[in-house]
């Protein structure tokens, strides 16, 4: 395997020479060995970059909605180009298995940008109105804070609304991605977006974040990862007055109905909580079913996680890759530990990695039944692929179990009758809920959350105007 040196510092259209020994080692999360080093961004990169994306606000402003929309399909069109190469480097990177990365991670972030140009082709950013005229602008700068556990698909989301709605723009990808990241920086070059109007910062969070959430030039951060990280951001970014849109955490229920095929509701159920190994906001970690029909279910989870393979991404046959890091493993392992310690029904997995995984950070696929939903494993974001099933006495009671949580961000319904299924969802406290589908597919329709889930929201329309400022002219 090669090594490879990166510097994804890019300002005014050139990629940055390393200017300090601040490095970052780049793992194979699938046998721990170093692909690479990143090169971390300077404080005077960060300076300069945010000082050039301010002064470039206006020209971002004043493309035209043609011109905007040309950009998008460019870089749409050069991912599809490059779609082998991007779905390779978010495998070695982080872990996904290989027939995941080449899919849906690829596939969401071109959904994200063919969305975004159908919102653009119709919005109006100037309404008239009775007695008053409303015109929308873009709000400026603004800061793109972003996860290594769908890279693509979190940074386009971003990235696609930022330029449909005129800002010039700071990237932030996570030092874990800094692979695809390195990819999409030129594709972005490659476009015909205007120099300066896309910057891209790299570094640890904990040393970057600080200095983007404090600035004063910054207009607006979006960011996408852990809770704790979110209220750190919107804490130093209060100072400054700045549009803070944040996509955090979650611990989301998925409510199997009475009366559903339980052969076919369980395995797709298990899937939906264990694809990315778990590393997955939204992700149904906590699986509610009927009283009378533990048994059955416990019965078909622990068959068919049988037939899931947990190995090789780069294997066509692995649907379980490693998790990101030393530190995500020790912490899974801890909160399976909690749930063995506690005395719940170990169903699958636990402890340890699987027999045929000497090296990297694998998971056993762990499932925990008769879980009462105060527990750790019940209320905390594990981040792995550990599924707690938790029984319910009646559709209300489902309800209540699914709203006892800090989290909001998404939540699974599977029904006989969807009408039955839209009423429950009505219920439900998440900015999210999907039906008797096992995602939500390309569909623009907005993604974020409630209580500490965080507080924006992204794709289509909504995504859109998060990055814009209303003017009334009366």
């Amino acid at each position: 395997m090669v090594f490879m040196e990166i510097s994804n510092t890019y300002i005014t259209g050139h990629f940055a020479e390393d200017q300090n020994d601040n490095k970052f080692t780049l793992l194979n999360p699938s046998d721990e060995s170093i692909i690479g080093t990143l090169f971390c961004s300077s404080k005077e990169q960060v300076s300069s970059a945010i000082r050039v994306g301010l002064s470039m606000e206006k020209v971002s402003a004043n493309l035209t909605i043609k011109e905007r929309i040309a950009i998008l399909q460019e870089i749409h069109d050069e991912i599809i180009t490059r779609k082998e190469e991007l779905a390779n480097a978010i495998t070695l990177e982080m872990g996904a298995p290989i027939t995941l990365t080449s899919s849906s991670h690829i596939q969401m972030g071109i959904d994200h940008l063919i969305n975004t140009i159908r919102t653009l082709k119709t919005y109006k950013f100037e309404d008239n109105h009775n007695d008053y005229k409303l015109i929308r602008v873009p709000i400026g700068l603004v800061a793109l804070i972003t996860p290594w556990n769908w890279p693509l698909n979190q940074t386009l989301t971003k990235i696609s609304s930022a330029i449909a709605a005129g800002c010039s723009i700071v990237l932030k990808p996570s030092e874990y991605s800094a692979l695809s990241s390195r990819i999409l920086i030129e594709i972005i070059n490659k476009s015909s977006l205007p120099k300066g109007c896309f910057s891209c910062i790299n570094g640890i969070g904990s040393d970057v974040g600080p200095l983007i959430s404090s600035h004063p030039d910054i207009k607006m951060i979006s960011f996408t990862g852990s809770t704790l990280a979110g209220i750190n951001i919107q804490e130093l970014a209060a100072k400054t007055i700045k549009r803070v849109s944040l996509e955090l955490g979650g611990k989301s229920a998925h409510i199997i109905c009475k009366g559903v095929d339980l052969e076919k509701a369980i395995p797709n159920a298990i899937d939906q909580c264990f694809i990315n190994s778990g590393q997955s906001c939204s992700a149904p970690t906590r699986l509610l079913v009927p009283n009378e029909s533990i048994e059955d279910v416990e019965r078909i989870a622990a068959k068919y996680v049988k037939t899931l393979v947990t190995g090789n991404p780069m294997d066509t046959k692995t649907n379980l890759g490693p998790v990101v890091n030393i530190k995500q493993f020790k912490s899974i392992q801890t909160h399976i530990e909690a749930g063995i310690n506690s005395g719940y029904k170990l169903i699958s997995g636990g402890l340890g990695k699987p027999t045929s995984c000497i090296s990297g950070y694998f998971i056993k696929p762990t499932i925990f039944s008769e879980v009462p939903n105060n527990s750790l494993i019940a209320q905390e974001e594990i981040f792995g692929p550990v599924l707690s099933i938790i029984a319910y006495d009646d559709i209300n009671h489902a309800v209540e179990i699914t709203n006892d949580s800090i989290y909001g961000l998404s939540s699974y319904i599977t029904c006989l009758d969807e009408n039955e299924g839209l009423e429950i969802a009505k219920e439900i406290r998440a900015g999210q809920t999907i039906i008797n589908k096992k995602s939500r597919g390309s569909a623009p329709a907005p993604f974020g959350g409630f209580k500490m889930s965080g507080n924006g929201r992204e794709h289509g329309l909504f995504g859109l105007e998060e990055y814009l400022e209303i003017k009334a002219i009366i």
